[in-house]
């Protein structure tokens, strides 16, 4: 049997939850988005938040928010999901693009510092961040608030990751939470944009209310409810087959994991390893066994063509090498080994 490389956590809770809403004949946003904003703000502690139909809404208007000037930068990772670039582009805004650690996956104050001065004096000065967490992981986030430059943060994959007390999506004025197929709670589509004081909340409520054909329907937000309410079981589930991973990961040890900050804990959103070989013979292997295996920055900027190699060596390189192995909480023990044996095995 083929084990996929990605499959939503969905069981008979979820289905629950949508079939009564579904009966109740109320799918449009109305109370379950209520109620899962509250959910939120008791699990993530923020001060203000917007239940919307998708992440790309969501970053329309944390970016709108921060009001700035035509053609202002934003800077984000060569590595960030491709339609933030779209979404600067509709307001007007331009995207500057930031390389990743050598070592990770993740922007950084040194990346983005050395992309700041190139626009800082035009009228494309980085007026913004936007940080996507890839994969769950974290770059050191004290750095970059030490920047000083107004952070929004997407947390969608990294839902519980964190240093010590703080988490991710606790440092930026605004961030996105979102509940797509792939990210790491889902409701089947959606996000939560949310601020955690009070100076980013007053910015969002200054926006005005988005109509309600932006609102996330309820059907969503009763998913997105169980997800929240289910997220301590899935979450050591993960962790019990990335520990399984790791440990073949050691063993074959030519293909690396990619490097944390001290003190991290991951939420095991995702295994993957910076391949030696190419990743084609990984994949071609793989599939030998029946088991998916992709690259995990195949849609990002600097996989897609925007961004040069010469401007982001490093995320070019690993947008190139980076393989992605089924982990997520409905897996099997016995698919589990499978894949734990492929890593192990690998060319």
């Amino acid at each position: 049997m083929l084990v996929e490389v990605c499959s939503p956590t969905i069981r008979r809770k979820e289905m629950d939850a949508v079939l009564t809403v579904l009966v109740e004949e109320k799918i449009g946003p109305g109370e379950q988005a209520e109620r899962l904003i509250q959910a939120g703000r008791e699990r993530l502690g923020f001060d203000y938040c917007l239940a919307l139909r998708s992440p790309a809404i969501a970053l329309f208007f944390a970016l709108k928010a921060l009001k700035m000037p035509p053609r202002s930068g934003v800077a984000i990772s060569a590595l960030s999901p491709e339609y933030y670039l779209r979404v600067i582009e509709d307001l007007g805004l331009t995207a500057v693009f930031c390389d990743t650690g050598e070592a990770s996956a993740c922007m950084n104050a040194k990346t983005i510092g050395a992309a700041v001065p190139e626009t800082a004096a035009s009228d494309q000065a980085v007026r913004a961040i936007v940080l996507h967490h890839n994969l769950g992981l974290m770059p050191d986030m004290e750095g970059i608030s030490a920047l000083g430059i107004p952070l929004i943060e997407d947390c969608s994959a990294a839902y519980m990751s964190g240093t010590g007390e703080k988490k991710a999506g606790s440092y930026g004025i605004f961030t996105v939470l979102g509940l797509e197929e792939r990210d790491m709670l889902t409701s089947g589509g959606g996000a939560l944009l949310y601020a955690t004081d009070r100076r980013g909340a007053a910015a969002l409520r200054s926006a005005g209310a988005p109509p309600p054909e932006y609102g996330l329907p309820d059907m969503n937000a009763a998913m997105a409810l169980v997800q929240f309410r289910e997220s301590e079981k899935n979450l050591q589930r993960r962790a019990k087959i990335a520990e399984l991973y790791a440990r073949s990961a050691m063993l074959q040890g030519r293909h690396k994991m990619f490097a944390c900050p001290e003190n991290f804990v991951y939420n095991n959103y995702a295994f993957a390893l910076v391949l030696e070989t190419g990743m084609k013979d990984v994949i071609a292997y793989a599939k030998r066994k029946e088991i998916v295996v992709e690259n995990a920055f195949a849609k990002t900027p600097a996989a897609t063509g925007p961004v040069k190699q010469d401007t982001c060596p490093a995320a070019c390189s690993v947008s190139l090498r980076t393989a992605l192995f089924p982990l997520y909480p409905r897996l099997g023990d016995a698919a589990a080994a499978r894949v734990a044996k492929l890593i192990q095995t690998l060319p």
